[in-house]
């Protein structure tokens, strides 16, 4: 545990630090892991704590569930930062810890952004976990299938904390008014639809929520009597724009960007506009979406609506002239175009297909019937010998193989019956027939 210096005043910390809860019953949310009879519960209650993993978003208690674990456990703790520590104070700390289990005495590590640590770094602490010198307790935001060893995460269970809904979060912004570790030594005039308000702009996060209202009532009207009063007009002011829960390098950029395709593919304008807007209006850079409504003309249309990738390319152009905030209204036009256009992946299964088979034969021939032939050479080799040029013929069609001879016969383009791909599809049986004939 840190010790705190004499001069060290605790009114001058932030409200979220002078609010973290010191217990369980204190502790707000997250009730499917902490709550009556949970494990997790469970497992600090009884100092039966074992290697583990908090992964969830900002602000939901990860380093509050620690720090609890720190007061509850008869265990040394330690709180390792992945920013600051290196190999070399990680390997300390566990030559520290060794001599202490040899004495009977358990370890616990917590490590906060876990994810940030490298793979030497999480390495290191392996062999430490494996033989029970240490419990580590790892906290991140970003998914640990991902960004965990998978070594490491084989031996930490993963617990996933959810974001704080409206009502946890105006439960706890009620305790911070009454709460004398907060304001509960002054008077405070705050409505409970302002709290309400704070709560929805906090977007599942304590911290924010915390600080948002540290800031609402640190910039409210004071009275003679010393009252403070929160205005509506100070609300405005201290929540000008809503901070979305959008990470450009993370998971979450990842999920919404899945949510947008998913919901264009599903023909649902409303859903894919919103999630256009999560997107725009948390910075996403415009030109990013546009480059993914553009593939998914092709994968999710295709021939169906060929119109569609016109339409896709044209929003790209207009993103890159104009920008944001104003290129907005064209990705919406491509968006909504996308979600109601019929919908076909006969190019994308097209492509797969065929890419299986390119890369199993990647040393077939080209026919020689279908080969240049610029040199005298090339030509004495029978390069082109026997080429049947379409466009002399009436059909405009020749029964000429071009597939390699391994290949022959191979179907990879099957259209399907949406939209204009019907035409395409009896076109291409007509041909096939054709040639059968031929």
């Amino acid at each position: 545990m840190e010790q705190k210096s004499l001069f060290e005043n605790e009114s001058n910390q932030p409200l979220a630090s002078r609010l973290r809860p010191e217990n369980l019953e204190e502790f707000v949310g997250q009730t499917h892991l902490i709550g009556e009879g949970k494990i997790l519960r469970k497992l600090i209650e009884e100092d039966k704590i074992t290697s583990l993993i908090f992964w969830g978003p900002p602000g939901v208690g990860k380093t509050t569930l620690a720090s609890i674990i720190a007061r509850k456990t008869n265990s040394a703790f330690i709180n390792f930062s992945a920013v600051t520590s290196g190999i070399k104070e990680i390997k300390n700390v566990m030559t520290q810890a060794e001599q202490a289990r040899k004495l009977g005495e358990k370890t616990i590590v917590f490590v906060d952004e876990i994810h940030r640590f490298n793979k030497a770094q999480q390495d290191a602490f392996l062999p430490f976990v494996e033989k029970g010198s240490i419990i580590l307790i790892g906290a991140t935001t970003e998914n640990p299938s991902f960004e965990v060893n998978s070594a490491l995460l084989s031996r930490c269970k993963v617990f996933v904390l959810q974001g704080l809904n409206t009502e946890d979060l105006v439960k706890l912004l009620k305790r911070a008014i009454t709460d004398k570790r907060g304001f509960g030594e002054q008077k405070v005039n705050i409505s409970d639809e302002q709290l309400k308000i704070i709560a929805k702009f906090a977007n599942g996060d304590a911290r924010n929520a915390l600080s948002t209202l540290e800031m609402v009532v640190l910039n409210g009207d004071i009275s003679d009597s010393g009252e403070i009063t929160v205005t509506n007009d100070t609300m405005e002011q201290c929540i000008s724009k809503k901070s979305l829960l959008y990470d450009k390098n993370g998971e979450e950029h990842y999920n919404i960007i899945s949510a947008l395709h998913k919901s264009m593919r599903n023909s649902d304008p409303d859903a894919a506009v919103y999630w256009l807007a999560r997107m725009l209006e948390a910075g996403e850079d415009p030109l990013y979406v546009a480059r993914r409504v553009t593939r998914f003309a092709s994968e999710d249309i295709g021939l169906a609506d060929p119109h569609a990738l016109e339409i896709a390319v044209a929003a790209y152009q207009a993103c890159h002239f104009i920008g944001m905030p104003e290129c907005s209204v064209h990705l919406t036009e491509a968006v909504i175009y996308m979600s109601l256009a019929p919908k076909s992946n006969a190019l994308y299964i097209a492509y797969e297909t065929a890419k299986k088979d390119a890369i199993k034969e990647l040393a077939e021939p080209v026919p020689l019937v279908i080969r240049n032939a610029p040199t005298k050479l090339m030509k004495e080799l029978n390069y082109g010998k026997g080429y049947q040029y379409a466009h002399d013929t009436e059909a405009k069609l020749t029964n000429m193989q071009c597939l390699p001879d391994s290949l022959s016969g191979k179907e990879y383009y099957h259209p399907t019956e949406q939209g204009l791909e019907a035409k395409y599809k009896t076109k291409l049986e007509q041909i096939k027939n054709w040639k059968k004939s031929h």
